[in-house]
């Protein structure tokens, strides 16, 4: 199924994000808990990819699992380290395997790269590329708080209009805490002439070592309120992770209720998380 008729169903979706191993003996590890997240049956599920080989070999073969379960796979693909050759390899490599969606990326900037000599400089170019191909739902990725190499936030709207003008269906967004951050995005996206449709991306932090992380890969705000909670259950693993899930599906309620009807897990490949947060959901899935 295309990711694109899920997200423009009348029911809200809930999807997942397992990201593969980087080694080949944690393969069954991760193999394990993408079974585990299909079976609680999320709307579909993205499978990262690591630029420039590593997990990228895996990605595929972690999509085709998922796609076993009887659950959309969203396979992520990334170009700036690749040739068109590894491109064109990996989309054959996905529709042998019968996977239909993918999330068109740039990717990380590898240190010492010469952008003089590269076949991919943004993940709009890759759009056009799978576009070509044929045969896929393509999907982009968008900053609520602004792209940390944009110019401006007015740069970084045109920018995604050009990615949706290449073949974006729909764009998922990088993390936030605050849900205004991604209301004013939305507003100045489709002001700006961005009208595919947004998932918005929710990440559950359930230990305070997350926050380093966070800070290091993405500008995204902590509210006050997110805060004092890392404060006052940070050195508390158990309170933190209940506090963490409880903030997130807070989080996703008010966006379901606001009219965002696509929402995407940031579930670091933990079962037990993405079963909490879509049990806290239940009823409001219905």
């Amino acid at each position: 199924m295309k990711v694109i008729d899920i997200i423009k169903g009348e029911k809200p979706s809930l999807s997942f994000e397992i990201f593969p191993p980087k080694t080949d003996d944690n393969f069954e590890k991760v193999k394990t808990a993408a079974d585990a997240i299909a079976e609680i049956r999320p709307s579909f599920m993205s499978v990262t990819y690591g630029a420039g080989g590593g997990t990228s070999r895996f990605t595929a073969d972690i999509a085709a699992e998922v796609k076993s379960k009887c659950v959309t796979p969203l396979a992520h693909l990334t170009c700036i380290s690749s040739t068109k050759e590894m491109v064109r390899e990996q989309l054959v490599s996905l529709k042998e395997k019968g996977i239909e969606n993918i999330l068109a990326l740039r990717g990380d900037i590898p240190e010492g790269m010469d952008k003089n000599n590269i076949d991919y400089r943004y993940a709009g170019e890759l759009a056009a590329e799978i576009k070509a191909f044929g045969g896929f739902c393509i999907g982009g990725a968008c900053y609520p708080e602004k792209h940390p190499e944009s110019e401006n936030s007015t740069k970084d709207i045109e920018y995604l209009k050009f990615k949706t003008e290449m073949g974006c269906e729909f764009l998922t967004t990088q993390m936030f805490f605050d849900n205004n951050v991604l209301y004013n995005f939305m507003f100045r996206a489709l002001r700006g002439g961005v009208d595919v449709p947004i998932v918005a991306g929710i990440m559950p932090v359930t230990n305070a070592a997350q926050i380093k992380r966070i800070c290091a890969i993405s500008e995204a705000a902590l509210p006050q309120r997110f805060l004092r909670i890392v404060d006052r259950y940070g050195d508390n693993p158990a309170a933190m992770k209940q506090a963490g899930i409880a903030f997130a599906t807070e989080q996703i309620i008010d966006l379901y209720a606001n009219g965002i009807n696509a929402v995407h897990v940031y579930s670091m490949n933990h079962p037990d998380v993405a079963a909490a947060i879509k049990n806290n959901l239940s009823e409001i899935l219905k």
